[in-house]
């Protein structure tokens, strides 16, 4: 099988996210789309806890049918989040299947820093996505939603229905996730 993974934050998934995913579901050579959260950023940024991001990749993974899932390596691994490693780690769990890894056209230029960069290229294709603002990620962006933004707006009580999934958005609510979100 061939899978195309889709790494993040993922704090909290959008609907930028979600269109992603269908894009790369619809126009790339892949069978499956498997969104893999970060357990903890490298660069130790402030993450909700993993498991809620977890269920919130699980509910924006949903709509989008059995092609796309989740995948808890992550976790597996603990400690900071590599790309390589958590490749290495996939394709050891599932030597039957081909990955390549989702990228936005905004990190292309940075791909060469990565821990690994070389290896990484040589163990899996890149696919990019491209995003408002940033040239090199094919022929058509992707909207400009940002993580941080919706966490500043939750935390201010601001809208944000128009930028994540309902069922998000509800599991927020629930969880009370990201501060303030009653006026969201």
């Amino acid at each position: 099988m061939r899978v195309a993974l889709f790494g993040g934050s993922f704090n909290p998934p959008h609907v930028a996210h979600q269109l992603v995913a269908l894009y790369v579901l619809e126009t790339q050579d892949v069978d499956q789309l498997w969104f893999v959260p970060c357990f903890r950023h490298p660069f130790d940024k402030a993450l909700e806890n993993f498991e809620d991001r977890l269920e919130m990749c699980r509910l924006a993974a949903a709509p989008l049918g059995p092609r796309a899932a989740v995948s808890e390596v992550e976790r597996t691994l603990g400690g900071e989040s590599r790309t390589l490693r958590t490749v290495k780690a996939l394709q050891g769990q599932h030597p039957e299947h081909e990955f390549s890894l989702i990228i936005g056209s905004d990190l292309r230029a940075e791909t060469a820093a990565w821990y690994g960069a070389d290896e990484l290229r040589r163990l899996v294709r890149f696919i990019v996505v491209g995003r408002q603002g940033h040239t090199g990620g094919g022929s058509l962006d992707m909207p400009a939603v940002s993580s941080t933004e919706i966490r500043d707006r939750l935390a201010d009580g601001r809208p944000v229905q128009d930028l994540l999934p309902r069922l998000i958005l509800d599991y927020i609510r629930q969880r009370k996730l990201y501060k303030s979100v009653e006026h969201s």
